[in-house]
């Protein structure tokens, strides 16, 4: 991997609590696993930083090589890799998201996360 593009990527997950590297931006998702993981930690208004991988192919691939892990979208939480679409989606079911958030001192919504588990179970 390019020193270069590890660099800027150790500092943007460094620089934000929470990142989600992410096909398009928070507010125009660019696929469907991307929107969903956007739109989870909109729900819980999470603050966290979007990253359009589409705008710059070193970091599309770099961010691949750098948590090892094949696909789009990434969820940073305090310089730690969370994990992808499927991750984050049964973390959210199952409430490890929520410990997770609370464990880092990460600010949410606990009534947006109550929602979800009880408009989906």
């Amino acid at each position: 991997m390019d020193v270069v593009v590890k660099t800027k990527i150790e500092t943007i997950i460094s620089e934000h609590d929470v990142v989600l590297f992410m096909k398009g931006t928070s507010n125009m998702p660019q696929c469907g696993f991307s929107s969903r993981v956007a739109g989870i930690l909109n729900f819980l208004q999470v603050n966290f930083k979007d990253v359009n991988v589409l705008e710059d192919d070193e970091i599309r691939q770099g961010i691949k090589d750098f948590s090892d892990w094949p696909t789009i979208p990434q969820l940073y939480v305090k310089n730690a890799f969370v994990g992808g679409s499927d991750i984050i989606t049964e973390m959210t079911m199952s409430g490890e998201l929520d410990q997770l958030f609370t464990e880092k001192n990460v600010s949410f919504s606990q009534d947006a996360a109550t929602k979800i588990r009880e408009e989906n179970s």
